[in-house]
């Protein structure tokens, strides 16, 4: 029987929950991150009713406090280990950066899904391996899917992640509607350096709309319209969790407004989670719209 509280649901967010390392100038912090994590916490102090699908070592379990004190339901698996990554940042932008991983709590299968309905399903997985095609296919006859490439196309190759092309692209893109990128992911998965001419061979491979997150801000590529938006930040010392947080502020808008409407906001959103550490928390969890900015 499906949850009755799962039509209430706006987004649910199946990924890894992540115990980040972040390395700044030779300094260490271990922090929580993820898709489930930034983009949850940003979707729920947008207004959104959200829900949480992951996996983790029970030892990490503690971790998962903060999502439910704000409101998120969470539906975690006990792994083996928590996933994560140690990014190292190298430039003043912190758009250089050194990414390892740390860990790895497993596949997701369709049996780890509970019995709910919401209006969409994101996928943000932090790497190959989380998540199949098999995955995203039964997923989409459930409902709209928005996926984060990321997880298709950054591998461990020994040590490291590396961006590697997602072989079954051609048959894996017309399942999403919303489509995540940043610039690098784009390159890799069509070629163009471009990102504008990226982003377009995305959509015309089949997504609805795509989501290309770059150092200096956002661009949306919809039906009939191409949008742009800068990110305008007083810092970066918020980096980690970028773009997840980007999509998550495109998403909630998303529901009320047009996709330039939409790329403005998220631009604005990305802004201030872009000052300080940690997911997004500028708004309070009733609050379901920013101002316009000036």
């Amino acid at each position: 029987m499906t949850d009755n509280r799962s039509s209430e649901l706006d987004v649910a967010i199946i990924g890894h929950f992540a115990k980040d390392k972040i390395i700044v100038n030779g300094q260490e912090t271990v922090a929580s991150g993820g898709s489930v994590y930034y983009g949850g916490l940003a979707l729920r102090r947008l207004g959104l009713n959200v829900a949480v699908i992951t996996r983790l070592a029970r030892d990490d379990f503690a971790r998962l406090e903060e999502l439910t004190a704000e409101g998120i339901r969470v539906f975690a698996r006990a792994a083996r280990q928590t996933s994560g990554i140690a990014n190292t940042y190298f430039t003043a932008d912190m758009d250089r950066r050194l990414t390892r991983p740390l860990g790895d709590a497993g596949r997701f299968r369709l049996r780890d899904l509970p019995r709910i309905a919401p209006r969409l399903w994101l996928v943000g997985p932090l790497m190959v391996g989380e998540v199949d095609l098999a995955f995203i296919r039964a997923l989409a006859a459930r409902g709209p899917v928005a996926l984060d490439a990321q997880g298709f196309v950054r591998i461990r190759d020994g040590e490291n992640l590396v961006f590697r092309d997602w072989v079954d692209k051609r048959d894996g893109i017309p399942y999403v509607q919303y489509l995540k990128v940043d610039q690098a992911e784009a390159e890799v998965l069509t070629g163009f350096t471009d990102r504008r001419r990226a982003a377009e061979q995305l959509a015309e491979w089949g997504a609805q709309e795509v989501v290309l997150t770059h150092a200096g801000g956002v661009l949306v590529v919809a039906p009939g319209a191409v949008s742009e938006a800068t990110f305008a930040p007083r810092s970066l010392a918020g980096r980690t969790g970028r773009g997840d947080t980007c999509f998550a502020a495109y998403l909630a808008q998303r529901r009320i407004a047009n996709p330039q409407e939409a790329c403005a906001f998220a631009a604005r959103i990305t802004s201030l989670k872009l000052e300080t550490p940690g997911a997004f928390r500028g708004l309070g969890p009733s609050a379901a719209t920013v101002p316009p900015g000036p």
